[in-house]
């Protein structure tokens, strides 16, 4: 008896000892997993050691470094180069995202190597004019939006976000500031499309650092599920659950047509085309007036860089004619060179996108036309020749669906 006793008291010790063991290593690996990747403290004591000697300058500079009323909360960083956080600063909940240089790796006891930095505030030099720095952020435009009418208005607009400080002036360190943010497109665009409130709002920047409007809502639909129970489940099942926690359906349409109105304002819109490149429910979200927004802009390209690109690629088929995850054109056989123009509108791609989105829940007097909609709307292809049938489509629905909602609080 004596014997069995202890025997079982060695089982519960060994048993308590792999539990403590495997416990401690779960929780060493979150902790090292979290400290590669939130690096939110360095993000920070960079950018104010670069604004504090003159370097840099921006609106959110004072509060992020001198008053610190600009604090950085959660952090949702999925890359150790990319650093994003939740962030409050005043009245204003936001998104900060900051860009670190490279992150060396290093194997357990060694001493880490010091982090390559990325000289980004270089430009402009010193003793640049404030009209050299406006030919400067024109040809940048030009280069990434081709020849376009209103130029000039837009580095206008810009040259005034640049003036963090409302003095009227744009100083170098302002200036670099903003040369920093406008190397990185998602930046641009969010600029181009802030005033038709299709982006998170631009709150604040110093350097390459910049808080934009927090989206409460998002993705658009859809639930992030471990990715075992994501594996076993049924794609069937998966579509009916993505469905469960959406809004009512009016509030569905809604935020349907701002993905709509989206879609017109970068085709054939003030400063030229634009593709998204990665279109699916994940990048949008919406506020709590279910205003939709386009939470990830570096899905977005204009057509002018995408046929750049395509040029440069060599191919034997069409899937050799693909930027991002969705935007493809043609190979050309005699050539072997990627043709310039996407196959496939924006349009057809949010239509797929809607299709479930809109359907499930649908009056059951609009069921079938917007169904026969929808499908029309994904058929299409692009083309020069197509632009008739694509803005006619588009104005069907959008008037399809506000006959529906124009009469509700939702509208």
């Amino acid at each position: 008896m004596q014997a069995r006793i202890s025997c079982v008291r060695v089982k519960y010790l060994f048993l308590t000892w792999l539990t403590v063991l495997v416990g401690s290593w779960v929780i060493y690996v979150q902790y090292s997993s979290y400290t590669e990747l939130c690096r939110g403290h360095q993000c920070k004591n960079a950018i104010c050691d670069k604004y504090k000697r003159g370097i840099i300058d921006g609106s959110a500079c004072v509060g992020l470094c001198d008053k610190e009323t600009l604090y950085m909360g959660r952090c949702l960083s999925t890359s150790p180069n990319n650093q994003i956080y939740t962030g409050s600063w005043g009245d204003h909940d936001g998104i900060i995202r900051c860009k670190l240089g490279e992150v060396a790796h290093y194997e357990l006891g060694e001493e880490p190597e010091p982090r390559k930095e990325v000289p980004v505030f270089d430009t402009p030099t010193r003793g640049t004019s404030v009209e050299k720095f406006r030919e400067m952020v024109f040809n940048h435009l030009k280069s990434k939006l081709g020849e376009q009418a209103n130029l000039a208005s837009l580095v206008t607009h810009i040259l005034s976000v640049a003036d963090g400080n409302r003095d009227g002036r744009v100083s170098l360190p302002e200036a670099r500031s903003m040369w920093a943010l406008l190397q990185m497109d998602e930046v641009l665009l969010g600029l181009l499309l802030q005033d038709r409130g299709h982006t998170p709002h631009l709150l604040g920047f110093c350097g390459d650092m910049y808080m934009t409007e927090r989206v409460h809502s998002g993705p658009l639909y859809g639930l992030s599920l471990p990715w075992p129970l994501a594996h076993w489940l049924p794609t069937g099942l998966q579509r009916t659950m993505d469905q469960w926690f959406t809004p009512s359906w009016p509030r569905k349409a809604k935020i349907s047509m701002g993905l709509l109105e989206l879609v017109e304002d970068i085709f054939h819109g003030t400063y030229g085309s634009f593709l998204i490149c990665d279109m699916n429910a994940a990048i949008f979200g919406y506020t709590d007036r279910y205003e939709l927004r386009l939470m990830d802009n570096r899905a977005v390209i204009s057509e002018e860089q995408f046929g750049q690109k395509m040029k440069t690629l060599k191919c034997q088929t069409d899937l050799d004619c693909v930027y991002g995850a969705d935007c493809v054109s043609s190979c050309d056989a005699v050539e072997k060179k990627c043709k310039e123009e996407p196959l496939k509108p924006n349009l057809a791609k949010a239509c797929s996108v809607l299709k479930d989105y809109l359907l499930r829940g649908a009056p059951s007097g609009l069921r079938e036309e917007l169904e026969r909609q929808l499908y029309a709307c994904m058929a299409l292809r692009g083309s020069a020749q197509m632009d008739m049938e694509h803005s006619l489509i588009l104005n069907n629905l959008k008037a399809l669906l506000w006959r529906q909602i124009s009469h509700t609080k939702d509208s």
